[in-house]
């Protein structure tokens, strides 16, 4: 890949998780972000131990050549809480351009089941078309308001969730306004559908309205055991169902060459929640840094 193209972040999820904050609870912000930068890292995105004073979070970055690239942000639009979803999108907007990022990753949570006891693959949201009326609806005035500060939004596809299957993708990219955008997961496409096939379908159908990319590998027998035994998302998360790529079942070698094709031009950030003590995330940023330098040359 052309190394000019390309910026290539990491999440800190790998280091503190979000959902189960008990996951990394003894890792610093601090110790997450110089691993990071000693990883060969230029880019993250947020998590809950970053501060939110801007001056703070930019001085303490800037040390360590790191800058945002994106945060996660929540919609509950289907559950008809708009009003609130675009109050505090705006405060998130906000927050992310002050730091100098330029995407919003965001995720329709109503009904979400990702951090609930349900079988992950039994259980999940499907979307009526009403549903997926007022999540469009939502979703192209959110990229109204990302636009008024130069920025874009896209939606992460996510287990558990009601945009979860190519189908599904394919219903929301077709609904929604075309500046509103898609962020591709190759590990939580490659996890719904168990398929390399699928997954690469939908990076090359979409690549064009892909505007954020997460490179995050999957453990297939860590998947099986997840729908032989009904379990949770954050079950399989705990038992190690993703990993940083090179350690897992996925080839990126072709998700590199169809980013290549389409002249690709943005972040691709490592995204690999793991439960720290038993995947210490040094070592595993490590491991992916090296992977991508050897498979896609940056």
């Amino acid at each position: 890949m052309k190394a000019e193209n390309i910026k290539l972040g990491i999440a800190p999820i790998g280091w503190t998780n979000d959902d189960l904050p008990e996951l990394g609870s003894e890792n610093t912000f601090e110790q997450c972000i110089s691993e990071m930068a000693l990883a060969g890292y230029v880019g993250c995105e947020v998590g809950n131990k970053y501060p939110r004073d801007i001056s703070v979070l930019k001085h303490k970055l800037s040390l360590r050549n790191i800058q945002i690239c994106n945060a996660w942000f929540s919609t509950f639009f289907v559950d008809g809480k708009k009003q609130q979803t675009i109050e505090e999108f705006i405060k998130h907007r906000d927050f992310l351009a002050a730091m100098g990022a330029k995407v919003i990753g965001c995720s329709e949570q109503s009904r979400s089941i990702q951090g609930t006891d349900k079988s992950i693959f039994k259980e999940k949201p499907v979307f009526s078309d009403e549903d997926w009326r007022l999540l469009a609806e939502g979703y192209n005035e959110l990229a109204r308001l990302a636009a008024e500060k130069g920025m874009k939004v896209c939606l992460h596809h996510h287990m558990g969730t009601g945009i979860q299957t190519p189908e599904e993708i394919d219903r929301y990219m077709t609904l929604v306004n075309d500046n509103v955008y898609l962020l591709f997961d190759s590990g939580h496409l490659y996890y719904s559908e168990g398929s390399q096939q699928a997954m690469l379908a939908v990076l090359e159908k979409y690549i064009k309205r892909i505007v954020h990319v997460h490179l995050k590998d999957v453990r297939d027998d860590i998947v099986a055991e997840v729908k032989n035994n009904n379990l949770s998302f954050l079950q399989g998360v705990k038992k190690g169902t993703f990993t940083v790529p090179g350690d897992g079942v996925i080839d990126f070698k072709p998700i590199f060459e169809i980013l290549e094709k389409y002249d690709y031009k943005g972040w691709m950030v490592v995204e690999a929640e793991q439960d720290p003590a038993l995947a210490n995330p040094f070592e595993y940023a490590l491991k992916g840094r090296q992977y991508i330098k050897q498979t896609a040359g940056v």
